[in-house]
């Protein structure tokens, strides 16, 4: 599907462990770029990993919307900034995960870029 074809429409994750993402923009030009929204229902998780890139630096910005009532903590080996509603990190170098949301539902605002080097 093109990336028109994306914006706006919820689509499974790419972890395949139960949350949905709706693309809000991107580019690839002059900076590759992607903004989401990201849904955790009851249930959701996301196991330990990195995400690889072919090249240059990886970094994201997640942005807390609401909460889960319980579960759906984000755990980050080594965030560069952390606070309760806010996350930056670099997905490329940081193994990262979701814990399983047991009550209620997680959304959060999710921007991603890549540096080249």
């Amino acid at each position: 599907m093109s990336l028109l074809g994306k914006l706006f429409r919820w689509e499974r994750g790419r972890q395949e462990s139960g949350y949905d993402k709706m693309l809000i923009c991107g580019a690839y030009w002059p900076i590759k770029f992607d903004t989401y929204l990201l849904r955790f229902p009851k249930g959701s998780e996301i196991a330990p990993h990195t995400d690889k890139v072919e090249s240059g630096k990886h970094y994201r910005l997640n942005i807390v919307l609401k909460n889960a009532k319980v579960g759906g903590e984000f755990i980050c080996a080594n965030p560069i900034f952390e606070t309760k509603r806010i996350k930056f990190f670099r997905p490329d170098e940081s193994e990262h995960q979701v814990t399983k949301v047991q009550e209620g539902n997680r959304y959060l605002l999710s921007v991603g870029w890549i540096k080249n080097t």
